[in-house]
């Protein structure tokens, strides 16, 4: 199993529990909740969000999608899908559609859709596409804590 430095390094500075779940290769997050055998509902996904000043990480359950448009407003800027190339730049110790919902570990602003907070235990990427990080949903909402808050997520 691997976590990534970054995140690793974050996790361990925050003090706050957390255990590894391995699982087998997945590609989509929807396939990660099946495979790991936890809803995903409480698998937390990540999208990095290109803005004119910075990316930042948009935070949904796994079923859903980031609906841009509702997002657009809650950030009153234009935005869009970051390309992989600055996924890749952000999340450099990562594998492509595998980063962690912590961008402050990263250097980027966050923010997570209220449905992701609240929740008994919750579930992330740790980096690669065969391990997530688990916590327990009251230390994942303090983990996220600098994170900004709303409703923007939408069904696939």
């Amino acid at each position: 199993m691997a976590i990534a430095s970054r995140l690793k390094h974050h996790l361990d500075a925050k003090g706050l529990p957390f255990d590894m779940l391995a699982h087998p290769y997945t590609a989509t997050a929807s396939e990660t909740a099946e495979q790991a055998h936890i809803p995903g509902d409480h698998l937390a996904k990540s999208v990095l969000i290109h803005m004119e000043e910075t990316p930042f990480v948009a935070v949904v359950p796994s079923h859903m999608m980031v609906d841009l448009h509702m997002l657009q407003s809650i950030m009153d800027r234009r935005l869009g899908l970051a390309p992989e190339d600055e996924v890749a730049e952000v999340f450099e110790d990562c594998e492509i559609g595998a980063a962690p919902p912590v961008g402050v570990a990263y250097g980027v602003p966050t923010i997570i859709d209220r449905q992701m907070m609240g929740l008994d235990d919750v579930w992330f990427e740790a980096g690669d596409h065969r391990t997530l990080v688990h916590m327990k949903g009251r230390h994942f909402d303090r983990l996220m804590g600098d994170a900004k808050t709303g409703s923007f997520c939408c069904l696939h």
